[in-house]
């Protein structure tokens, strides 16, 4: 007699309650997957995930406290992950971060199936499992970007990008190809790219190094950053001395 494929253990980590209601309804129908828990919150929710040591954990990108990616720093115990968001600007990150699949929200039961095909072969029928590439991947510099155009979706290199400035909510990437508006911080996407080739000269201006044509005096304190496109911009006086460390 073959023995039941094993149920697979899985956690919701979601702050809006309906977003919860939905994954437990649609994991109802499923019968080799449990919901053994669920948190609100990132700092809750890596607390519950090394106390149940789950298989499989349904991760929103934004919450209170940890975000989605701090919580798979913080863990102890490697679950496999799928992302679940209303943000497709955090498509990219969350594949570099080992995830098995990335729901968009608001997203329907045919999609959350198509997810549990993808979860199956992993878990249940390869049980190939790669917890140490997805902690090693969030903590590794993005290689490339994805921007929406009016066609579609384009990659853009990291090491192509010239410069990155902020705009409001929005960054602007400066690339061979054009610029690529994309939504996320300035900030967010700073923690995200190599400290040996980028340089934040300035609260709004992020530099490539290797696109640096000169570094010329503007003032007392400050530098002026020209690049091989003939930008010019002024670093601000903490930028400036970023700079000018780098020159030692």
């Amino acid at each position: 007699m073959i023995a039941p494929a094993p149920r697979i253990r899985a956690v919701i980590v979601e702050d809006e309650p309906r977003a919860r209601e939905s994954l437990r309804d649609y994991a109802a129908d499923v019968e080799w997957l449990s919901i053994v828990g669920e948190a609100g919150d990132g700092n809750e929710a890596v607390l519950l995930i090394d106390r149940l040591q789950p298989d499989l954990i349904f991760l929103d990108v934004s919450l209170p406290g940890l975000s989605g990616f701090d919580v798979v720093r913080a863990v102890r115990h490697q679950p496999e992950i799928v992302f679940t968001t209303a943000y497709d600007r955090f498509a990219l990150a969350a594949f570099e971060a080992g995830a098995l699949d990335y729901l968009l929200k608001p997203f329907g039961k045919r999609r959350f199936q198509t997810m549990l095909e993808r979860v199956k072969r992993r878990i249940v029928a390869d049980a190939v499992r790669a917890p140490e590439r997805a902690r090693a991947a969030v903590a590794s510099p993005l290689r490339r970007l994805f921007a929406r155009t009016r066609d579609g979706i384009v990659p853009v290199a990291v090491e192509s990008i010239r410069r990155i400035r902020a705009s409001g909510d929005y960054v602007e990437v400066h690339a061979p190809r054009g610029i690529h508006l994309l939504h996320m911080t300035l900030s967010e996407l700073a923690s995200r790219l190599d400290p040996g080739r980028f340089c934040q000269v300035h609260r709004s201006e992020i530099v490539n190094l290797d696109h640096v044509e000169k570094l010329v005096a503007f003032d007392a304190r400050r530098l002026l950053v020209r690049l091989d496109d003939g930008t010019e911009i002024v670093a601000s006086r903490s930028g400036s001395e970023t700079l000018r460390s780098l020159a030692r």
